[in-house]
């Protein structure tokens, strides 16, 4: 099983994003779009889609604007922030022709899903979206955190050799949890770009760390939580530094938590953000929707 790539219009923009087709002979189970993270790219989730494939789910992923294979913002102030993403989103499940899916987010990704799902941004993607699955996500954000994202983010480094790259990746990474040697080949080579004097530096436009200069309350985002009247699955790193216990304690009591809609688990061995690379990480979505 793999993937097919594209390339589509969405807001004015050329998003880049993979189609993992249901499994031949498999009981379609559902539609699934998986967003990455902030620096991240589509191929973080390839693990994730290809169990899901082989259970009958179609997945899309794309690549956020300013990411991987997708077009950077000509206007970064404006377009770099979850409004925009949102945008991206709606036009994106309507080129997929998603009636209803399910929506899986990693770090930005859960925000973006969070301020989709809620309707106060884009109303028409609330009745599509049947779950929502927040990998290390929550309405509010630890403020020390923040600040060690846009310290790598703002300024990505530059190497002479992939190896090198790799290498960087492992360590900035290392919250992901466990990942195989052929993992973290992948996790390098796709999200990698050369710069013209040939070394190699992540592949995303250091501008999209505007979303935090410009649009400082951008993640905050409890408004969004309370308006959620749809299943929630919180995984959350047992070690994470980005989302705080007694934040996911607050999202008990509030939204989907105090209508008994949502569900948290945490993942040992990981940080901010889980990867969703190992069965166990599958089983628990799997078993989330039934």
């Amino acid at each position: 099983m793999t993937f097919t790539s594209h390339y589509v219009q969405c807001a004015g923009r050329e998003l880049h994003y993979t189609d993992w087709q249901p499994a031949q002979g498999t009981l379609f189970q559902g539609n699934v779009l998986a967003w990455h993270g902030l620096a991240r790219t589509c191929r973080d989730m390839d693990d994730l889609a290809m169990h899901l494939t082989s259970k009958g789910y179609r997945v899309v992923c794309p690549d956020t604007l300013g990411r991987g294979l997708s077009a950077w913002s000509p206007q970064p102030a404006q377009e770099y922030c979850l409004h925009f993403y949102a945008r991206l989103a709606k036009d994106l499940i309507a080129h997929v022709g998603f009636e209803t899916l399910h929506w899986v987010g990693t770090s930005m990704g859960g925000a973006v899903g969070m301020v989709c799902a809620s309707g106060l941004l884009e109303p028409s993607l609330k009745p599509r979206i049947r779950s929502l699955v927040l990998n290390d996500m929550a309405p509010q954000l630890a403020t020390t955190a923040i600040e060690r994202i846009k310290a790598y983010a703002g300024q990505p480094p530059a190497f002479d050799t992939v190896s090198e790259l790799e290498q960087f990746f492992r360590r900035v990474y290392q919250p992901f949890g466990w990942m195989s040697d052929a993992q973290w080949r992948r996790l390098a080579e796709s999200s990698l770009r050369r710069l013209p004097d040939g070394r190699v530096t992540p592949h995303y436009d250091p501008a999209m760390v505007q979303q935090f200069t410009e649009h400082p309350n951008d993640y905050a985002n409890w408004p969004h939580y309370d308006a959620l009247d749809l299943p929630v699955l919180m995984l959350r790193g047992v070690d994470s530094d980005l989302v705080l216990p007694e934040t996911v304690s607050q999202m008990q009591l509030r939204g989907p938590g105090a209508r008994g809609l949502l569900q948290t688990v945490e993942v040992p061995g990981c940080g901010h953000a889980p990867a969703l690379n190992v069965p166990q990480h599958w089983a628990w979505l799997t078993h989330f929707w039934g």
